[in-house]
């Protein structure tokens, strides 16, 4: 702690650029790698040193069986082999967004729904730096199970086990706190992430469109606000093959609720520089950080 504040290190890191890469993924692993080497490579072209995917970037389907057919445990995954190999291609940090991936042996027995059925997947977000080795590896706390108007409904928990570990990464731009998409209703997590020393919020996502129009600035900004940290969220976009519409609007938000990038719609990607001193200066202006307290609840 420092001044009250929880410690970090974005006082002593220079500027830097991060990319968000927004895309479209579909039910083809090949087809979403290609698009995404395209746009990292973009994204390190406009001067990106971290660039950061969406949620379900190497494969989008909701289908169950389809999808736990396709993919594999992390080591045999060629979604991850090929995205640890663009980042020692392009000497660049790459967050991978999330993708799924098959439990460990050790794990299925908590994973697994029922004798004789598949496992649950799990959806991992994993860090890369420029030599392409795994730094971070995160999976998603809270599973969207979600009656929408119309009809639109979602049930992850029926594919993904969820993850039991909040995740902090320091790497040489800040602290990285590592979340993805629903998790980001849920505003204690965030808390205790910013508490241990996070300065940066990643926040992949393939939000509805649906809860995505009136939800995901005011959510994405509040985090930042609250928090005092930079709020980095890559997003889908649009029409995918299994039918989801997803809201898009990629977002780069400073620790003082600024959006200084705003993807929009359609595929893509944005660029913004960073400047972790502003974690420092937020947070001193308003020290909500160092003003938490303990409390009990009293029903009456």
């Amino acid at each position: 702690m420092t001044n009250g504040l929880p410690h970090s290190n974005a006082c002593v890191a220079a500027p830097f650029v991060v990319g968000c890469v927004q895309m479209t993924s579909g039910r083809s692993l090949a087809a979403n790698v290609d698009t995404i080497r395209l746009r990292v490579r973009e994204a390190v072209s406009g001067g990106a040193q971290m660039v950061f995917l969406p949620e379900n970037a190497t494969l989008m389907d909701r289908n169950r069986d389809a999808l736990l057919e396709s993919i594999r445990r992390e080591d045999d995954h060629p979604g991850v082999a090929a995205l640890r190999q663009l980042a020692r291609d392009t000497g660049t940090w790459i967050h991978t967004g999330s993708l799924a991936v098959l439990p460990e042996p050790s794990d299925q027995s908590e994973t697994g729904i029922a004798p004789g059925e598949p496992p649950r997947a799990l959806n991992r977000s994993l860090v890369l730096d420029p030599e392409g080795n795994i730094r971070a590896r995160y999976d998603k706390i809270h599973l969207f199970d979600a009656a929408l108007s119309g009809g639109e409904a979602y049930r992850e928990s029926r594919t993904f086990a969820p993850g039991d570990s909040a995740v902090l990464l320091p790497t040489p731009f800040g602290t990285l706190g590592l979340s993805i998409c629903y998790d980001l209703r849920f505003p204690t997590l965030y808390r205790a992430l910013t508490q241990a020393g996070a300065d940066m919020l990643a926040v992949p996502a393939a939000f509805t469109h649906t809860t995505g129009t009136v939800h995901w600035h005011p959510l994405l900004r509040a985090r930042a606000i609250e928090n005092g940290a930079w709020v980095i969220a890559a997003a889908q976009s649009g029409h995918h093959e299994d039918g989801r519409r997803t809201f898009g609007h990629s977002l780069i938000i400073s620790p003082w609720g600024e959006i200084v990038a705003d993807g929009g719609e359609g595929e893509g990607v944005i660029l913004a520089s960073i400047d972790p001193g502003q974690v420092l200066e937020s947070r001193s202006r308003i020290p909500s950080l160092a003003h938490d307290r303990t409390f009990t609840v009293e029903r009456l």
